[in-house]
């Protein structure tokens, strides 16, 4: 639990028991997202009692199914991912796949208003697991259930990104994996951070040309430089950083494309400025389950290293030290892994 100002405490609970269309998963991995950060940052706002259970990246097996559930949707032992987002299940949001924009209730969310799966046990609505490829890691599984899926999700919002240069704005895991998955498309990325570890890892992941975006002095121009004079196709920013904003919306060609994606950063043009360039600028929020089922069938088949972007493991006990370590952002992505029970 994340109890305020950067503390946490390891609880016990019950075990959860699966109602009518719910089943229990048994957690073999709990990624560590940026966006818990937020929380994990903040001042406590709850009551002690009415706090969550963290982690919203999970994976595991499902070791109990409730009552109403087909045996082709969940059975004991299967191997699944999780959308850890749930809705009413009728609206049209919910039925292609948004129950995080449902319209007809406040949507359940993974450590918001449901206990997460920074435990041994998650109880969810049976309908948002999926099918857990059995040449997926729990490991990647989790990824793809947030970070390296809400990269695809950003991707798919850029549209065809095949034989184009794109910037990819902060290189931690979800900067990271749209440099893998975007490279894997056919893309050719420039990838800029502030680390020069990241950047490494941005390398091996394919990306064609990396920049410390704090050792130089004019972003624009070195992007220029490195696409001809022309500037990018397109850019994704993950920081979340409003420099970094403002700098995506400097390096694109006329033209061009921009998916915002990270937390908190303040977007803002004077149309003088940009009208005549004609770009376009979208956000993306996370992923539907059918994109969540799209990326995981694109990792296997393309044999992308999704593991890869794990620099550490950790045991639920020491949430602690592992929260303090995610805090510094300065390495790769964190999970938490359980043995089977």
């Amino acid at each position: 639990m994340f109890t305020g100002n950067r503390s946490i405490e390891v609880r016990e609970f019950a075990d959860p028991a699966p109602g009518p269309g719910e089943v229990v998963v048994g957690i073999r991995a709990s990624g560590m997202c940026g966006s818990d950060l937020h929380t994990y940052r903040a001042a406590a706002a709850a009551p002690s009692s009415d706090l969550m259970v963290q982690g919203h990246e999970p994976c595991g097996d499902i070791v109990a199914v409730g009552s109403a559930v087909p045996s082709h949707v969940a059975n004991v032992g299967d191997r699944v991912m999780i959308h850890h987002y749930w809705g009413c299940g009728t609206c049209p949001d919910c039925r292609s796949g948004w129950p995080q924009m449902c319209s007809q209730m406040e949507p359940r969310v993974a450590t918001l208003n449901e206990h997460g799966a920074h435990a041994e046990y998650m109880k969810l609505p049976a309908i948002q697991t999926l099918p857990l490829h059995e040449k997926l890691t729990y490991k990647a599984g989790a990824a793809i259930g947030c970070g390296t899926g809400t990269a695809w999700g950003a991707l798919e919002r850029l549209g065809d990104v095949g034989g184009k240069t794109l910037v990819v704005f902060g290189q931690g895991p979800v900067g990271l994996s749209t440099t893998m998955l975007a490279t894997a498309l056919g893309a050719s990325v420039i990838a800029v951070d502030i680390s020069d570890g990241r950047l490494d890892i941005a390398t091996s992941l394919g990306a064609q040309s990396v920049v410390n975006s704090s050792q130089v002095s004019d972003l624009r121009e070195v992007i220029r430089d490195l696409t001809g004079g022309r500037g990018a196709d397109l850019a994704v920013e993950t920081s979340g950083a409003t420099p970094a904003a403002r700098q995506a919306l400097d390096v694109v060609a006329n033209w061009g494309v921009i998916c915002f994606v990270g937390i908190g950063a303040d977007v803002f043009f004077n149309t003088k400025d940009t009208l005549r360039r004609q770009l376009t600028l979208r956000t993306s929020w996370t992923l539907s389950t059918v994109q969540q089922i799209r990326c995981a069938e694109f990792v296997v088949r393309e044999s992308l290293p999704v593991d890869d972007l794990f620099s550490h493991s950790w045991a639920l006990d020491d949430a602690a030290a592992a929260y303090s370590w995610f805090d510094s952002q300065s390495d790769g992505k964190g999970v938490f892994e359980l043995p089977p029970r």
